[in-house]
């Protein structure tokens, strides 16, 4: 296998949540256009058009997954419609997430709850579900965030929690399934890439984050989708239960 060779991802399947939008589309697109299949899940189905135009533009087929990533049972659901089509897993991209920015003081339990439900209960539901059917070779890569990391001057402890949660959560799914399953497990932690949750940001908040990076720019999602493609493919066969920073160096300063 040549080297360019150990990057690609040719006739797997690959799972991506949370694919009807934002960073979720720009993974969907770059696992097809490295040569997989993808089944795409997300709440918001109708969306998931435009992201299966995508897949089918880079001459692979797509699947949509209608998947509430806090249900289990949807959780389970996304993997056995990926079974049904295709006859396997191999790899799994836990990208569906939520953001808050609420004061500790005034966040009520029910918004906490939901974020957790969704970026860290999510992630378990899907993992554990893919875990069961995927087979050696076979990786997870969970999206955390530079929050789980470090604090970033907006008060978001339902998301840095769940985040941080998640990088916990790679280490030890990594731990028990590597020697027993032959399953890679690893997580990136994001910096600040324009999406659909990063618009909700106040104006000029982008702006001063960038300020503080070493590489003083917002990301590009094809960045951080090509790190996605390494961490998924035979190139990080012999990388698991990490969590890389793709973050301009805003975890250095």
């Amino acid at each position: 296998m040549s080297v360019l060779d150990r990057f690609r991802l040719t006739d797997k399947v690959v799972v991506v949540t949370g694919a009807s939008s934002g960073l979720g589309v720009a993974f969907a697109q770059a696992a097809a256009e490295a040569g997989a299949d993808v089944v795409l899940a997300a709440r918001r189905v109708d969306r998931l058009a435009g992201t299966a135009d995508l897949v089918r533009a880079a001459g692979r087929t797509p699947l949509s997954v209608a998947t509430d990533i806090a249900d289990p049972a949807q959780a389970q659901h996304m993997i056995d419609a990926a079974m049904e089509q295709f006859g396997k897993v191999d790899v799994l991209i836990n990208n569906a997430g939520v953001g808050t920015a609420v004061p500790a003081t005034r966040e009520t339990a029910d918004e906490f709850r939901q974020v957790i439900d969704i970026n860290l209960n999510g992630s378990y539901w899907a993992a554990q579900a893919a875990g069961r059917v995927m087979q050696p070779g076979s990786a997870i890569v969970n999206i955390s965030s530079v929050l789980g990391l470090t604090t970033a001057g907006l008060p978001q402890a339902a998301y840095a929690a769940s985040k941080a949660g998640v990088i916990g959560l790679t280490r030890d799914l990594a731990q028990q399934w590597g020697a027993r399953k032959g399953i890679r497990v690893n997580a990136i932690a994001p910096g600040f890439f324009r999406s659909e949750m990063t618009d909700q940001y106040k104006d000029g908040y982008l702006d001063a984050m960038a300020a503080r990076l070493v590489i003083p720019r917002l990301g590009d999602p094809a960045e951080l989708a090509a790190t996605v493609v390494w961490l998924a493919s035979d190139a990080a066969g012999y990388v698991t239960g990490q969590t890389l920073a793709v973050d301009g160096g805003i975890t250095i300063t």
